[in-house]
């Protein structure tokens, strides 16, 4: 037959899908003629298809044939021939072609394949494929005729079963195939399939899948136009058949993937650390998403080379259960990592480590090197250092004090210094040098006493004098005073055999005071003996702080906040003691407790308008009471029409002890509201009540000891507005070093 091969698309797989055609051919004169036809569509198509992937599948109908003569007529040809295929879902259409050389014994419009919808218009977004010529077809199209020869006309070629040319038999005839280009979907199958949906499946219909108009000669009545309609049936009674299911079954299977996660075990909060994930196979694209307990840490990150990397800092302490989830953009399937634990603890805090040593000494004899490291509580060694050379074992820290005796055997300058080691919870530091000049023993050096003369009692932050006589009178060296094992500040020169210091008591009980002389040239060390120092506490000052709300509403409870302070450290007050509030000169409800330093009282009001609060700390041991100043709460009328509020909650990154912090607040609402925010560390309130203006507050406060801190801000509402409470923010605290003189105090 001399017809051309086409290679089909690339990994395609041949099927050919056999069924039953039928016709209705409706002439002028007669009634309508019906014929079924065994036929047959070739279909060229992948099996399987991964997520995302162009591919290609190549539809082609059989050979067709119609009769030389049918009842009274003798068929003269074939015209305005269509075929219409639906695009089938899963897949995104990309383009559609005639495969050359596919179509046989056809002529007139060269076939073409445009995207049509469901009236048979071209339509980008149309769900039809139609091969026509010129979408001249008998209806739904865009240039219709039941009466005139148009589009693709089949030639009048009388052929055999077989297609070989014949005097006798039917023409012979077959439509293009067409080549369909998409890309895969992320799931399921994707089945091209005829023209069958809605009106097209029905019999005898325009929109049937394949459509023609044949032109017979029917003897004295003439030529005969005769529109015809076909559809896959096994007769005109029958429903549709299989040649209305898919024609191919294309499966979308996406590549297995697997990911792992790799991540730190413990990290300190507001460290900076790598989550990275690993994805398999390593040509995977796609993205990670990380996720603490569930919850997304920033956005996806994109896939390289099969890894995804992530900087994070964790921003709260305790155990957080790390995953990454792997979503593919083409050809893979997603994937899930086991959790991993992150245990995140408070920041190493930093250190300053500081040594005190001897300025002289003398060979042979032991003196005493002692080390400092701040802030207190810290858990560790410290390394002593003559130089480079390490003297002795690491030093256990107890109190925040390292302490080794240690004997020089060579003359000359000395430089010390102390390392400490640091620890999970606490930065290394090291200090700087001292020089400790040794001697070589004079042969007629003399043994000393050192005798210390110190108070026997006296009051919490009363100033004292400790002084040291040292006999025979020295010409140089030190006398570094201890309390216990605590150094009293620095090591002071003896002058005239005496050396003095001054130092305040800021905690009450007994203290064991001596005296270490260190030996100098002609002289040997000696220590004192100890004396004890009672050290009392009484009719300490105390001030006592009210937290209240600036504004409240009626019949809604508030939370009242009374606060104590040692006036001479500003530390809580012990626990014990209560605190009485009242509402001008009227009591509200009993005493409080004081616990931790704070009493708290829920309190409703009953009446609208001002209401001017005080607290009264009624004293305990020791400590004096003392009573706050006043604060007036605006007690206004609660109603439905009350404007909603948010309150956001802005928190620098980081603070340290004893430094002033900036903390603030700003509530959202359709006006701006007044009112007042109470800032709060944990249950604990953080200063007063701050009123807003223009719908922000600010705090500063100062964080007394270092650590991790759950900050919210409460706004208490007004007048039209509703009460609301920030959402939780945490902030880290690090510790620094404190004075030499504070470190030694007791």
């Amino acid at each position: 037959m001399g017809v051309m091969l086409v290679a089909a698309p690339a990994g395609a797989e041949t099927s050919t899908l056999e069924f039953k055609n039928t016709c209705r051919a409706t002439p002028g004169i007669v009634s309508p003629v019906d014929q079924t036809r065994d036929t047959a569509i070739t279909v060229d198509a992948p099996t399987t298809v991964a997520p995302g992937e162009t591919f290609s599948f190549r539809l082609q109908t059989g050979g067709q044939f119609y009769p030389d003569t049918e009842s009274i007529a003798t068929t003269t040809y074939l015209t305005r021939l269509k075929n219409d295929y639906e695009i089938p879902a899963n897949a995104t259409f990309v383009s559609a072609e005639i495969v050359p050389n596919t179509g046989i014994h056809l002529e007139g419009v060269p076939p073409s394949v445009i995207r049509v919808n469901d009236d048979g218009l071209p339509d980008a977004n149309g769900n039809i494929l139609r091969i026509s010529g010129n979408n001249e077809v008998i209806a739904n199209g865009a240039s219709n005729s039941k009466s005139k020869k148009g589009g693709i006309t089949a030639t009048k070629t009388k052929r055999d079963l077989d297609g070989n040319p014949t005097s006798n038999g039917d023409s012979w005839f077959r439509m293009p195939a067409i080549e369909v280009t998409m890309v895969a979907g992320q799931s399921g199958v994707i089945e091209p399939k005829l023209r069958t949906s809605g009106d097209a499946g029905k019999f005898d219909n325009d929109k049937n899948f394949s459509t023609q108009l044949a032109l017979a000669d029917a003897g004295i009545f003439g030529d005969q136009w005769t529109p015809t309609r076909c559809s896959p049936r096994n007769s005109a009674s029958s429903g549709l058949n299989a040649g209305a299911g898919p024609l191919a079954t294309i499966e979308i299977v996406a590549i297995e993937t697997s990911t792992t996660l790799t991540v730190p075990d413990t990290t300190p909060t507001g460290t900076s650390v790598q989550l990275s994930a690993t994805v398999e196979p390593a040509d995977a694209s796609g993205t990670v998403q990380f996720k603490d307990n569930g919850d997304a840490i920033g956005a996806p990150v994109h896939v390289s080379n099969g890894t995804a990397t992530l900087e994070h800092s964790f921003g709260t302490l305790g155990a957080h259960s790390i995953t990454a989830e792997f979503s593919s953009t083409t050809g893979f399937a997603s994937s899930t990592s086991e959790a991993r634990t992150v245990t995140v603890t408070p920041p190493a805090v930093a250190t300053t480590t500081s040594v005190t040593v001897p300025p002289t000494a003398t060979s042979g004899l032991a003196v005493d090197l002692v080390a400092a490291v701040t802030p207190p509580g810290v858990d560790g060694t410290v390394q002593f250092k003559d130089g480079d050379t390490e003297i002795g074992d690491p030093v256990p820290v107890a109190g925040g004090i390292a302490t080794l005796s240690h004997a020089f055997t060579t003359t000359g300058d000395h430089s010390i210094t102390a390392a400490f080691s640091g620890s999970a919870a606490y930065a290394p530091s090291t200090s700087g040098a001292r020089v400790v000049a040794v001697s070589e023993p004079l042969p007629d050096a003399v043994a000393t006493t050192t005798e210390l003369t110190a108070p026997a009692t006296t009051e919490v932050g009363a100033e004292v004098t400790f002084s040291a006589t040292v006999s025979p009178t020295p010409v140089d060296g030190t006398v570094q005073f201890r309390d216990g094992a605590t150094n009293l500040g620095s090591p002071i020169l003896v002058v005239d055999g005496v050396a003095s210091l001054s130092h305040t008591f800021i905690r009450g009980g007994s203290h064991p005071i001596t005296a270490v002389y260190s030996g100098g040239v002609g002289s040997l060390g000696s220590t004192a003996t100890p004396v004890t120092v009672e050290v009392t506490a009484t009719n300490i000052g105390t001030a006592t702080l009210l937290n209240a709300p600036g504004e409240a509403k009626i019949d809604k409870p508030v939370d009242l906040w009374a606060s104590a302070f040692d006036l001479w450290d500003g530390a809580p007050v012990p626990e014990g003691g209560t605190v009485q509030f009242r509402n001008g000169g009227a009591l509200i409800g009993g005493p409080v407790p004081v616990v931790d330093g704070f009493a708290k009282l829920t309190h409703t009001f009953d009446s609208t308008g001002v209401h001017t609060i005080s607290a009264e700390f009624s004293g305990v041991g020791v400590f004096e009471g003392s009573t706050t100043d006043s604060q007036d709460i605006n007690v206004t009328v609660p109603s439905a029409a009350d404007l909603a509020t948010a309150t956001e909650l802005g928190l620098p990154a980081v603070g340290t002890e004893g430094e002033p912090m900036i903390l603030d607040a700003r509530v959202v609402a359709p006006q701006t509201p007044n009112g007042t925010i109470q800032f709060f560390a944990g249950d604990k309130p953080l200063g007063e009540a701050v009123q807003l203006v223009d719908g922000y507050a600010s705090l500063t406060h100062t964080f007394a000891e270092a650590g991790s801190y759950e900050i919210t801000a409460k706004y208490s509402g007004a007048a039209g507005f509703t009460e609301s409470t920030s959402v939780p923010g945490t902030l880290v605290i690090n510790e620094v070093s404190s004075s030499l003189g504070t470190m030694f105090g007791s």
